[in-house]
Order: structure tokens, then sequence, then C-alpha cells
């Protein structure tokens, strides 16, 4: 018996052995918990607040709203003098510049190829078939609007603080606050599922390298330990469970639940591998980013090897009979896991968060986060078509580790590589995002919206101590109690949103000459490509449009939602048409928002109740605490 609770956690895999054990198989599937749909109102309320504010911007009505000092936008020449001149108020010194195009690549690496391409790639392939493979193209275009927008950004304001820095320069403060309180989904509690990930990939190889059983009760959380007692205990008291799988899968989660102990009448639960590496990533990351760099370097290197060595190897059990037909659920059964494999690509974003650790910032950040996110889309089609081409797309219903269910009665030894190359993979994930949460909550500091001590600089180490700290503990608690799907889908709308308003800022930015060494985001009118794409997606989408519409009074939300999306594309067509605007900021903010309708109500009725938790701490803090306002 593995000995521990499988979990599923969107962007992140659970362990690859531990997937087949039919107890654990059983228990996943008693922790299902049902989507309610009751957010709509809340919901559609947002998005039209969102839109009329980006229409205000778009047609230039701003000069009211810019009277209003929750609006107060810095400037990019004051925010590059202050970079230049080296007197961005630090304390305690400077950050550490020992960054170049190599190590930023790598960084970019180590965010996105995390245990992602270890479990998500094996449902998609299940709705998509071979056709997975396409998707993985189109999610990397529709990241690479993105990347494109973030590159143009860092090689202007070349400063710590990504999305959020560059929406004070282009939406103003209170915008800026929104996204970077966002930003803390993507980073700090996106590395809450990633541990909890770990820590699952970590238990099964001492289970089954080292034959080393951890108690159950230091494995889990207590609502995923009590929810599966509590199915197990129900189900066995019907009398009606005859299958052998069942009864053993159900024995098991009431034995690990029974062996608990108890402290004041309630059972003890907490998931103590997730915290140990929590704080071990922390100290990593705060004695210094050579030693982080260094660390991320050799982790990126070996996972790609062994990516690499699974591609070769898989290719010669490739049936080429298993790709046809290529796409056997249609381009609907493709789309279906857009979600899954947008979470194979989220973290190139995170290398922003580095620039004022860069040697050359403005022509080396663009360059890392273009050629990590090619490098990782060419990885995944490879691992699409290896993983459809050995088992037929109908054999991934339900399998959460492909990577090693493939090579499991094939090649046994290459599946424990996969599982070691996944602890890897997850520990190089949890590095970059512990050392970009601690930058952005510095950047916020600097700017008088969080107190001053978050960004003190430590005087021999050179990097962001105290927020360092605070991130390691709020990750670290969190992944000893949280349960990791409440926090996946957050990861995921926090990171969108951020893509939404870094391409929508590019609108905004002045025209600028080209500069040689410099990246500059190349001009593509779009006055007529945008409205073309808009048609053609509405023909190969008008029967959703059409039943939509026709039902409009009874829909679910998210058929709703996609008129909504089809409202925002068909205005920013024609503003685009107007005013001819660049087709790849405005594709940027078009395919982003599509993802973001495709997320459950549910996770959206959680963000709202973050954001407005972030929005309380800016009024009662941030707005009169703000340098801008100091200075007006």
């Amino acid at each position: 018996m593995a000995g521990h609770y499988k979990r599923t956690a969107g962007t992140e895999a659970d362990s690859s052995t531990a997937a087949d054990s039919p107890e654990t198989c059983l228990i996943m599937r008693s922790l299902t918990y049902k989507k309610n749909t009751h957010a709509f109102g809340t919901i559609l309320t947002f998005l039209l607040y969102f839109l009329f504010f980006s229409l205000l911007y778009l047609l230039n009505y701003k000069p009211q709203l810019m009277a209003n000092p929750l609006f107060r936008k810095k400037s990019i020449d004051k925010i590059k003098a202050e970079y230049e001149a080296g007197q961005s108020d630090h304390h305690g010194g400077g950050l550490k510049k020992v960054l170049g195009v190599r190590d930023l690549t790598f960084l970019g690496i180590a965010a996105v190829v995390g245990a992602g391409i270890f479990s998500t790639i094996g449902g998609a392939a299940f709705d998509g078939g071979p056709g997975v493979s396409v998707l993985f193209i189109i999610t990397a275009i529709t990241c690479g609007f993105s990347a494109l927008c973030y590159a143009e950004f860092a090689s202007r304001v070349p400063v710590a603080g990504s999305a959020y820095t560059y929406s004070y320069v282009t939406f103003g403060e209170l915008i800026a606050w929104i996204i970077g309180w966002a930003l803390i989904l993507e980073y700090a509690i996106g590395n809450i599922v990633v541990a909890i990930s770990w820590s699952s990939y970590f238990n099964n190889l001492l289970v089954h390298l080292f034959n080393i059983h951890l108690p159950d009760w230091m494995l889990v959380d207590p609502g995923t330990a009590v929810h599966a007692f509590n199915t197990a205990t129900t189900e066995m008291a019907t009398g009606l469970v005859t299958d052998p799988e069942k009864i053993k899968s159900y024995q098991f989660a009431i034995e690990a639940y029974n062996s608990a102990p108890m402290v004041a009448g309630y059972r003890i639960f907490f998931n103590l591998p997730a915290f140990i590496i929590v704080a071990l990533i922390t100290w990593v990351a705060y004695i210094g980013i050579k030693e982080s760099k260094n660390s991320a370097n050799y982790m990126v290197i070996f996972k790609i090897a062994v990516i690499i060595f699974v591609i070769v190897a898989g290719a010669f059990f490739v049936d080429t009979n298993n790709w046809r037909p290529f796409m056997p659920n249609g381009f609907e059964g493709v789309l279906k896991g857009v979600s899954a494999v947008f979470y194979a690509y989220i973290g190139f974003d995170a290398i922003s968060t580095t620039a004022e650790e860069c040697k050359n910032p403005q022509r080396d950040m663009p360059r890392g986060m273009i050629y990590s996110l090619l490098i990782c889309t060419g990885l995944y089609i490879l691992i699409a078509l290896v993983l459809t081409g050995i088992e037929n797309y109908s054999k991934f219903d339900g399998v959460n580790d492909p990577l090693a269910f493939v090579f499991k009665e094939r090649a046994p030894w290459i599946e424990t590589i996969i599982s070691i190359s996944a602890v890897v993979a997850t520990t190089s994930v949890l590095l970059v995002f512990q050392i970009g949460q601690p930058r952005i909550w510095m950047a916020m500091s600097r700017d008088g919206l969080l107190p001053k001590k978050f960004q003190k600089v430590h005087p021999k180490f050179q990097t962001p101590s105290f927020a360092t700290i605070v991130t390691g503990i709020l990750v670290g608690i969190g992944a000893l109690f949280l349960e990791g799907d409440l926090v996946t889908d957050l990861t995921s709308i926090g990171t969108l949103f951020a893509f939404v308003l870094v391409s929508g800022g590019v609108l905004l930015l002045p025209p600028r000459p080209k500069e040689p060494g410099k990246f500059n985001l190349p001009y593509i009118n779009g006055q007529f490509i945008v409205p073309v794409l808009l048609a053609i997606f509405c023909y190969f989408f008008w029967d959703r449009i059409n039943d939509a519409v026709v039902n409009i009074g009874h829909e679910s939300y998210q058929k709703i939602l996609f008129l909504v999306f089809i409202l925002f594309a068909a205005i920013f067509s024609i503003l685009t048409f107007i005013r001819k605007y660049s087709l790849i900021p405005i594709m940027g903010v078009l395919t982003c928002m599509y993802l973001m309708i495709e997320i459950p109500a549910v996770s959206w009725q959680w963000f709202f109740i973050w954001m407005g938790l972030g929005l309380a701490i800016y009024f009662f803090y941030g707005y009169r605490n703000s340098k801008l306002a100091k200075e007006k």
C-alpha cells in the first residue's frame, strides 16, 4: 500500500505510481467536489465594470478618470532614472546583478516545465486524442502574445514587480494594487499546490525506492482526510460494495483516519513533507540569487535531459495507428483540454520579477521569456505525440501520471526515472515562485502600498530578506493544512488576469524609436485581421452561440459568460478597426479572456473574496501611505 492519500492539483500532479493503486484512485474520486454555479451575477457585474473601464481607456476618455487619486500613475522616465542612478530607495543596498540570457531562459523553463507535463497531458489527451498537440500550439500562441507584451514592458521598465509595476505605469495605482494582489494567487498561493504535489511525489519515492512509510496523518490535510473517511464509512455502511478493490480502498481511508492522533477530541492531520520542502526552498531563496540561479540551472538540465530521454525512448514504442483519427472527438474535444494545457504553461512571466538582478534586463529579459516559451512548447508537442503514439487516446481516461503510465508495463525502470524527475521538476517550480513573490512585495513596498519592512534588502545576501521570510511562512503554513483543489483554479485566474492587463497595457504605452540591443514589440496592424479572426471564430462556434442565445433564460453561467466574451471580442474588434490597434496585444487580451471564462464559478467566488480582502488592505493602508500621494 502506498501509505498516503492521492491528490490532484490542476497545474501539478500526483506521484506517478501512487496513482496506479486502486485505493488511491477511488479515494480521489470520492474527493471530487461539486461546483456550484451561483456566481454568475457577481462575475457578470465584474466583467461589465472591467469592460467599461477598459473602454474608457481605449477611447481616451481619461482626463476626469486620471484626476482621481485612485488612478495616479508612475512615470516610466522616473522609474528608469531611479534604476539607472541606483536610487530605488533600497534598504541595505541593491540586488545582486548576476543573471544573463541563459540564466533567465533556465529560470523560465524551471517555472514552466513543472509537474504539469507529468500530469495534465493525460486528461487532455483523452479528450482530444493526438490532436492535443495542436492545442499545445494554440495555447503557446496565446501565451506568446502575452509573453511579447511582457517583453515590451520589461524592455521599458527594467525593475522588479512584473505585471504590478507595468500596471502602475499604464492603468494607475488602484489597478496596480489589484493586479499585485492577484499575483499573490499565482506565486504564493500557487506554490502551496506545488508543495502538496511535491509531497506526493516524494512520498512515492520513499515507499517504492527505500521502503520507508511515513504515517498517513503526516501526509494529508485535514479536509481531505475527513472527506475521504466520511465517504468510505457511508459507502461501507450501505453493504452494497462488493468490488474487492473498492473495499480495500475504503478500508484504507478508514484505517488511516483512525490511526491519526487526537488532541482535544480532534484528529490531527498535516502535510509535513510539503512544509519541509517549502522551508528548504525559502532558505535557498534567502541566501542569494546566485545560489538560487545555480540550483535552478542544475534542476532544469536534469529534467530536460529526462524529458528528451522519454521522447527518444518512447519513439521506439510508437504505433502510428494510434494517431488515427487525429481528432477523434472533433475540435471541440481538443478544446476541452484548454484549462489543463494552460496550466502547463504558467510560469514564464516569473522571469520579469528578477529584472533588477539582470546584467542587461532591457536586452536579456525579453529573450529569456521568448526562448523559454519556445523550448517548452517544442517539448510539450513532442511529448504529446509520443504519448498518444504509444497508447491509444482512450486509455488515458482518469490517468494523472501519463508519462509513467505508458512505461509501466513496457519499461518499469523508466517509470522510476520519471518519478525522480517529477520531484526535481516540482522543486524547481517552487524555487522560481519563491523567488518571484518577495520581489513583487518589495516593489509594492517601495511605492508605499505595503510597510517598509517588505523592501528591506539583506546587506550580505542582497535579497529581499523580510519579504522572503513572509512568503515562506505563508506558503509553508498553507502547505501544511490547506487542500490543493481549493487554490488551483485561483492560481489560473490570477495569472490570466495579469496577462489580460499586461497585454491591454501595451496599447496605452507611448510610441518610442527603435533602440539597438533592446526589444521592440513589432507593430502589426490589426484593423482587418482582428475582425476577420473573430468572424472565423464565430463561424466555428456558431452552434454554441446560437444555443446560448436561444436558451439565454435558463442557461448555465458558462454559456452566458461565453456570450459576454463574444460581446467583448466584438467591441474590441470594432475599436481595432477604427483605431488600428496592434494585433499582438489585442490578441493577448482576447485569448486570455477566453481561457478565463472556462474557469468554474466557485473559483470566481473565492477570487472576489480574495480581491475584497486586498481592497480593504489598500484603502486602510496603501491609499494613505502611497509614495505618489505624499509627493503630490
